[in-house]
């Protein structure tokens, strides 16, 4: 058994063993050494990857390389640090009533199932695989929107089974196009035609009709998941009604597969058609998401969903980056989803805290965070800073190198994205700097608030704001390479 088995059977196990005993009080610490177990594996399968190149398992359904490697740990780490944050939190809302034992079991069995399925979207070398983990990672997510059995709760988790469930049947639809275009090329005989990293090898030879008809599918189906706008009304109502280590993993991590598996099926594309039709459409649909969710954040009364708003808005940016390829806007795209995914998370923790302390979640109840509880309204305020894109975090870099890619390539794009930056930043400070700096109200006492994994992530988005590291910037180079053809360094 090799480390890359070792970490998906992991979550799986530690999901049947939580189903059964995660109402315990020992169920949150079950959560966090599961989740601490996969972190700790797939840190030597990644640089195995780093050192000696792609991993294919002996059956061949499981191929890691440059790119997904990098999103395993990221993905590992991420939920290690919720599965931290959501220990004490969930059991301040147990002690609140909002959530009874059999629910606390459900999350915990459902959350390490959510890691398992997005685990193994990332790890699986078979298109059709990829299609049923992206489609168990939607019943475990309806299953924790859906946690509190409130009527909001119950019809978000509706419309997003609903919404999501036609996505990802067009993208059952698109994978099925793309089978029938490999057995034209390979032969019905083969029974290898859906692995990506024989479709990759032989992308010159299929069919280009069929590859662009199925990858239309697949950009709205797998979009759907992305939440690209017009695809993105379950977000923000999957957020609001969701407990918060839900939405930390929802938006650092769920998002980040969908346009994974997007871009995957670009490559099989643009190795097909040799034309940038497949990026056109990418970016077609980020800047147009880009825009809206933009100006959605200022019509928000929600934090939760303002920032699920937020999360829209650079998935826009990401899928603009990703479409516009060249190993510039390519990189600053893989930079961008590593400090989207550890600042947005660390957001939602803040958030979620922030909630407890005011009893709801709506902006204009929540107030004086730095003068009730400092750290608190200072995660909120950093974070805030952080993910707005200024200088010297993470964000700001890669926001910098997409932009000078833009520049180079289509220079009368420019003025849409900073416009559309600069609405963004308005919304969020709108409504943040009264969270903040507000008078707060009477009575507000602090809670019990477990600040590590916000600390820990702003720490590592100043980090690569001011200096990436050199093995992680090899890292991005060499997944650079495999998928826009060439380095930026």
């Amino acid at each position: 058994m090799n480390l890359l088995e070792i970490i998906l059977l992991v979550p799986l196990c530690g999901g049947i063993l939580l189903a059964f005993i995660g109402h315990r009080p020992s169920g949150g610490w079950l959560n966090v050494a599961v989740s601490a177990s996969t972190l700790a594996f797939s840190l030597p399968m990644a640089f195995g990857v780093y050192e000696s190149g792609p991993l294919l398992s002996a059956n061949k359904l499981f191929y890691i390389d440059a790119f997904n490697v990098y999103l395993v740990v990221l993905t590992a780490f991420v939920g290690l640090t919720t599965a931290i944050f959501s220990r004490p939190y969930m059991q301040h809302e147990v002690e609140r009533g909002r959530l009874g034992q059999g629910r606390m079991r459900l999350y915990h069995s459902m959350y390490q199932g959510f890691m398992f399925a997005m685990l193994l979207a990332l790890s699986s070398n078979s298109l059709g695989l990829l299609w049923v983990a992206m489609e168990a990672a939607t019943l475990a997510t309806v299953m924790l929107v859906s946690l509190y059995r409130t009527p909001e709760s119950i019809e978000a988790a509706w419309k997003y089974f609903i919404l999501c469930g036609v996505g990802i049947a067009l993208a059952l639809f698109g994978t099925v196009l793309l089978y029938f275009a490999a057995e034209q090329k390979l032969g019905a005989e083969r029974d290898d035609t859906l692995l990506w990293n024989v479709l990759h090898a032989n992308a010159a030879g299929l069919d280009p009709t069929v590859l662009t008809l199925a990858f239309v599918f697949l950009l709205v189906g797998y979009g759907t998941k992305v939440g690209l706008v017009p695809l993105h009304a379950w977000l923000p109502d999957a957020h609001s009604e969701g407990p918060t280590p839900m939405s930390a993993v929802l938006s650092g991590l769920l998002l980040n597969v969908a346009l994974y598996a997007l871009v995957r099926v670009k490559m099989l594309v643009d190795g097909s058609l040799h034309s940038s039709l497949a990026g056109n459409l990418m970016m077609g649909f980020g800047l147009l998401s880009f825009l809206v969710a933009g100006l959605f954040l200022h019509r928000q009364h929600d934090v939760k969903r303002m920032f699920s708003y937020s999360s829209i808005e650079h998935m826009g940016f990401m899928t603009f980056a990703f479409g516009l390829g060249g190993p510039l806007a390519t990189f600053g795209a893989l930079l961008h989803m590593t400090v989207h995914s550890l600042t947005k998370s660390a957001i939602f923790v803040t958030v979620g805290h922030a909630a407890q302390l005011a009893g709801t979640q709506r902006i204009e109840h929540i107030r004086g965070l730095i003068r009730t509880q400092p750290m608190i309204g200072w995660g909120l305020m950093i974070g805030t800073v952080a993910i707005a894109g200024f200088p010297p975090f993470g964000v700001f870099m890669s926001e910098f190198l997409v932009l000078t890619a833009t520049m180079k390539t289509w220079p009368w794009l420019t003025v849409p994205l900073l416009v559309g930056l600069g609405i963004a930043f308005a919304g969020l400070f709108r409504h943040i700097h009264p969270m903040v700096y507000g008078e707060p109200p009477d009575g507000q006492k602090p809670v019990e608030a477990n600040m590590f994994p916000v600390m820990l992530h702003l720490v590592i988005v100043l980090w690569l704001g001011l200096a990436i590291p050199a093995f992680l910037s090899k890292w991005f180079e060499q997944a650079t390479v495999l998928i826009a053809g060439s380095s930026p360094l």
